[in-house]
């Protein structure tokens, strides 16, 4: 018999295989999303599911279907009684002893939970205090990868200091955050980092953008400075669980009058409209 050791106890190999030898356990070698539903109604599925099997392109991922997901997280929906939740489904390669090299014949392994998940109305009303700090991630980061690491620390980063976010900055041009797209407000002008491989672009990225356009605020998708963050009229970061939130305050400059702008807050006045249209579709 061949023992192996996991949490504290020596347990039959055979018992902990499947894990350890899951791709996603040794290389972070996978991808995943974060749907989010409302009153047991999916937000933007078609966009998540999209980006999943783009990200499994990406990384030369195969054998996969996009029915198959469709299917998973429709069921495991329809099984859970939570109304209100965020869906984390990922796919890795696959199952094979630990080698670098891609498995031959392995069919991808799918892990899917749900969680309950509050909307975020404190802050999307207060706003959030933010910090920034240079970008060092890979150069794939529009891939939505499991190799979370440095996004990790620099939440954490966050946490230390009493905010609620980093803000990353390459070379002196904003990205994105630890876990959020970031948009900026100058001279009436909607301003984030373009949609290319420096960025996730981010499923409420994506809404923001197409409201945006219904209310015909101006946008530009370009690259903007930290001097730019900094003397912004309004900033906003986005992401699937924390909706559309404005930031009041940057390191230690204050953004506005350090309260939600107007254009934040019509551009959440149709992302909740959007999001109460869901159980009139049914």
């Amino acid at each position: 018999m061949k023992i192996s050791f996991y949490n504290g106890e020596f347990k039959d190999d055979e018992e902990l295989r499947v894990m350890y030898q899951d791709r996603a356990f040794y290389f972070g070698d996978g991808v995943y999303e974060v749907i989010r539903y409302y009153d047991g109604e999916f937000f933007t599925l078609e966009g998540h599911l999209d980006r999943l099997m783009n990200s499994m392109s990406e990384i030369e991922i195969e054998g996969m279907e996009r029915t198959e997901l469709l299917d998973i997280v429709t069921e495991l929906k329809e099984r859970n009684t939570i109304e209100n939740g965020a869906l984390y489904i990922q796919v890795s390669r696959g199952i094979q002893n630990r080698n670098h090299a891609y498995p031959v014949d392995v069919k991808p392994v799918v892990l899917a939970c749900i969680n309950e998940a509050r909307r975020p109305h404190s802050q999307s009303e207060n706003g959030v205090h933010v910090i920034t700090s240079e970008d060092y991630r890979w150069l794939k980061c529009h891939v939505k990868s499991l190799n979370l690491l440095a996004n990790v620390m620099e939440k954490e980063r966050a946490v230390k200091a009493g905010a609620h976010e980093t803000v990353m900055h390459r070379d002196g041009v904003v990205t994105e955050g630890s876990s959020t797209n970031v948009f900026i407000v100058r001279n009436g002008i909607l301003k984030t980092h373009p949609a290319d491989n420096l960025i996730l672009n981010g499923i409420t990225r994506q809404e923001v953008l197409r409201i945006a356009g219904e209310l015909d605020v101006p946008v530009e998708e370009a690259g903007f400075s930290v001097e730019e963050l900094m003397d912004a009229e309004e900033v906003i970061i986005t992401s699937t669980t924390q909706e559309v939130t404005p930031v009041v305050k940057v390191d230690d400059t204050i953004i506005g009058n350090g309260q939600r702008g107007m254009v934040t807050k019509r551009i959440q006045e149709v992302f909740d409209a959007n999001i109460h249209k869901l159980n009139l579709v049914k």
